[in-house]
């Protein structure tokens, strides 16, 4: 046998300070290094070195001590370990740090520490030598990784340099664990296996005192669970393809140490395979006659929603395999888009489950994480599938106008494959990595607004418009729905207070303007609240009553009935009696709750002067009145616009006085200089309140001609007439979305004329009657029509200033 050369290591070492472990000859460990003595011999040695000696490292094992001071060498353990720095890995996140690779050589006693700064160096005695014994290093390479989490007694195996000596630290060590080996597979062998399987020994479990016993039962309930998982899987009823997978990963699992981090991630997929509902499901009740009284119970109005729900439920009697739709409630908030989709759940009888997706800007989200990643777990689909249990649910995904786009993906992108009835029977979540059927699934969408919905996902969804409430609508919703709401929630009954519902209506138009009725129910809180005070008050003072009567005695209290009179008992706060029952709450009531009015200005007062008019506009909140102020000053011709306005709102304002500028002779419209040309030394400012909100949109044309006729040509506007329609440089009158929504916002503003685009006249038929007894309407083709209606006596042509025409 050739003999080893021995190795020598130099006289003088760098001291690598590391508290991560100890190295042990012959064993290979990596250890990081933050510290500033260890970076700057990282820097000097390792990284500027060329020799192989440079990379030879004296490793001193440490225990930092907090109260030392940073800036002094800390004591120094008198045996180290000789080793060799094979792999150099640097970093700067979060703060600068290297990782070292590292292999113990030999071990050394330190001698003397030479110096200190910038990092320690000493001069060292080699204690022993590899070559002495070549057949050990794989037992010593073992014993390192058997002592990586007892610190103290790899320390004392570090500092035994005898042969002799380290052979009785280790031999007591390895028998206990060979017995403990025995032990364990003794006790397998009378375990019963369904299958006949064969059970693999786990490796050595790591020690955590010396001397110690082998545990085994965590180890044991570890098999049990995995005979139980076993089992699940062969008597799940999942597909094929999915009972593959699960067949395969089970198998892995058996064989996997469970030290391992994979072995718990295999194990939770494993859970979730069989906790899937993958034929599991829930009966639909199909009495359409039930399903639309509890329909009608849970939501006033809503009639076009109710009635697709009612057509799904009748086409699901008549055909059992019926993919579910995909619809869209498209609506302001508050009008009970949400509600409704839990009151179909109710109604069809299925599980109900809420996504919300505002915000969500990572497309894991929607298709989970791939298992190969830390931390990885399904998509929201297949979580919400594991939490109803079945696997035809009715999922509402909330707010889907309102999805993110990040560097993580795109989650409306993700949408398309789970919203496409065609896609979706074979839906594969990223974690899963098979195929679930989503085909029985009921989607609910819902959104503010179309407007950021992605024109491939809009056309996967059946789009149901749920326009905002009238004021009808919501004192019926009030009073069968809210009122109750509030008097359950704040403990009142009905015999404590009553609301009548001129006082509701008080509310609606004085105290809110919205499309839906979230602030309605948030003032009949606030009367709640102030009316629990005075009960809550009353029976204080009636408890003190029957108290101060039963204290005095017969005699005290026909003294006090007789002297006490009604004005003294109701001088004195404390013999005050208590409010009489129900507490009526009228406009007195309110303004005293609720404080002033909040809309109390009258449309009339802002167009008492020329140079105003009412248009209407669309947001995602609702309709809403919107008016426009122009005002003519001398100047340049310059036209000024203010109003946080849009690209497309400027461009409708830039073509409106170019018509009204070709047309200024057909009007007879004047500057102040009696000049035809309108900005001739005149300078135009139009401002469209409240400054602070932005806007945009073409739909404001009509109304922007009308404010700066009226300038022109001095005269008032109609103050009950409110207009919209997007306008072209020929004066012609274009359709505009949102008719409906905006009709209901010039009734909620108690106006009563509305012009609209004469193609728009086909959207009144979604308008409630009693909101079109209540309004008249004029549908127009051409900016003529518009102008003749917008003004008392018309705007006919060659009229001067000041003179009316009788039409109209």
């Amino acid at each position: 046998m050739s003999s080893v050369s021995p190795i020598q290591i130099p006289r003088r070492l760098p001291l690598l300070l590391t508290n991560e472990g100890v190295l042990l000859p012959g064993s290979t460990m990596r250890t990081s290094v933050d510290s500033a003595r260890n970076l700057q011999l990282v820097r000097s040695r390792l990284l500027k070195g060329t020799s192989l000696q440079s990379t030879i490292l004296g490793v001193i094992p440490n225990t930092p001590d907090p109260a030392s001071d940073a800036q002094d060498l800390p004591p120094l353990h008198r045996i180290g370990t000789a080793a060799l720095a094979v792999q150099v890995v640097g970093s700067n996140w979060p703060k600068p740090h290297y990782t070292l690779l590292i292999t113990g050589l030999c071990r050394f006693q330190i001698v003397q520490v030479l110096k200190e700064k910038p990092y320690p160096v000493a001069e060292v005695e080699q204690l022993d030598r590899l070559e002495e014994f070549p057949n050990t290093c794989k037992t010593r390479e073992e014993l390192g990784e058997l002592s990586e989490q007892f610190y103290k007694y790899a320390v004392q195996i570090l500092d035994a340099v005898s042969l002799e000596e380290r052979f009785k630290m280790t031999i007591p060590l390895l028998v206990r664990q060979i017995e403990g080996l025995k032990l364990l597979q003794k006790t397998r062998k009378h375990k019963q296996d369904d299958d006949k399987r064969v059970i693999a020994i786990r490796p050595i479990r790591r020690i955590t005192h010396i001397p110690g016993a082998l545990e085994d039962d965590d180890e044991d309930e570890d098999n049990d669970d995995i005979v139980m998982l076993e089992r699940k899987i062969r008597t799940s009823s999942m597909p094929e393809q999915a009972h593959k997978v699960c067949v395969k990963e089970i198998k892995r699992l058996k064989k996997m140490p469970q030290s391992m981090p994979e072995y718990a991630l295999t194990r939770n997929y494993l859970e979730l395979m069989v906790e899937l509902p993958w034929n599991k499901s829930t009966t639909d009740r199909l009495d359409i006659r039930a399903a639309r009284i509890l329909l009608d119970n849970d939501h006033y109005a809503m009639e076009k929603l109710k009635k697709r729900v009612l057509e799904y439920l009748a086409v699901r009697q008549l055909k059992n395999n019926l993919k579910g739709p995909i619809l869209c409630f498209v609506g302001p908030p508050g009008v009970g888009k949400t509600s409704v989709g839990r009151s179909v759940a109710k109604t069809l009888g299925r599980e109900f489950h809420r996504i919300a997706l505002g915000g969500v800007c990572d497309q894991s989200d929607i298709r989970g994480h791939r298992r190969t990643y830390v931390g990885s777990m399904p998509g929201r689909i297949i979580n919400g599938l594991k939490t109803v249990g079945v696997n035809n649910p009715v999922f509402l995904l909330d707010e889907v106008d309102k999805l993110g786009k990040s560097l993580q993906g795109d989650p409306a992108a993700a949408l398309l494959e789970v919203l496409d009835p065609e896609q979706n029977h074979n839906f594969t979540d990223h974690y899963l990595n098979v195929a679930f059927d989503l085909s029985q699934v009921l989607f609910i969408a819902t959104a503010n607004t179309t407007a950021t919905i992605p024109p491939a996902l809009l056309d996967r969804m059946e789009i149901i418009q749920v326009p905002g409430y009238t004021q009808e609508e919501k004192i019926e919703i009030a009073h069968r729905h809210l009122i109750p709401k509030q008097l359950e929630q704040h403990g009142l009954t009905p015999q404590q207070i009553q609301i009548p519902q001129v006082t509701t209506l008080d509310i609606i138009t004085r105290y809110t303007r919205e499309a839906g009725v979230r602030s309605l129910d948030r003032k009949f809180g606030a009367i709640c609240r102030a009316v629990a005070v005075k009960v809550a008050e009353g029976q204080h003072k009636e408890a003190k009553l029957d108290h101060s009567d039963v204290a005095e005695g017969e005699g005290c209290r026909e003294h006090i009935l007789e002297d006490a009179k009604p004005e003294s008992i109701s001088d004195t706060p404390d013999l005050a009696l208590p409010p009489e029952m129900p507490i009526l709450i009228d406009f007195h009531a309110l303004k005293d709750i609720l404080g002033p009015p909040m809309y109390e200005m009258e449309v009339s007062e802002r167009l008492s002067q020329p140079g105003v008019a009412i248009g209407l506009a669309w947001t995602p909140l609702g309709g809403e009145i919107m008016f426009v102020e122009a005002s003519r000053m001398d100047g340049e011709g310059q036209l000024t616009l203010t109003g946080q306005l849009g690209d497309v709102m400027k461009e409708s304002a830039h073509l409106a006085i170019s018509w009204l500028r070709s047309n200024a002779k057909k009007y007879h419209l004047t500057n102040a200089s009696g000049s035809f040309d309108l900005l001739d030394n005149t300078d135009i400012h139009l401002h469209f309140p409240a400054g602070a909100v932005t806007k945009d949109g073409p739909s404001a044309g009509v109304t922007i001609v009308t404010c700066l006729a009226s300038l022109f040509s001095g005269r008032l506007v109609r103050s009950d007439v409110a207009m919209t329609g997007e306008i072209t440089l020929r004066g012609l009158v274009l359709p505009v979305g949102g008719i409906k929504d905006k009709v209901l916002a010039a009734h909620r503003a108690g106006l009563k004329r509305v012009i609209i685009p004469q193609r728009n006249e086909k959207d009144l038929e979604e308008i409630p009657g009693n909101v079109r007894q209540d309004l008249s309407f004029v549908t127009a083709s051409c900016l003529d029509e518009v102008l003749n209606a917008a003004f008392d006596g018309g705007f006919t042509v060659n009229t001067r200033p000041g003179l009316l025409n009788s039409k109209l």
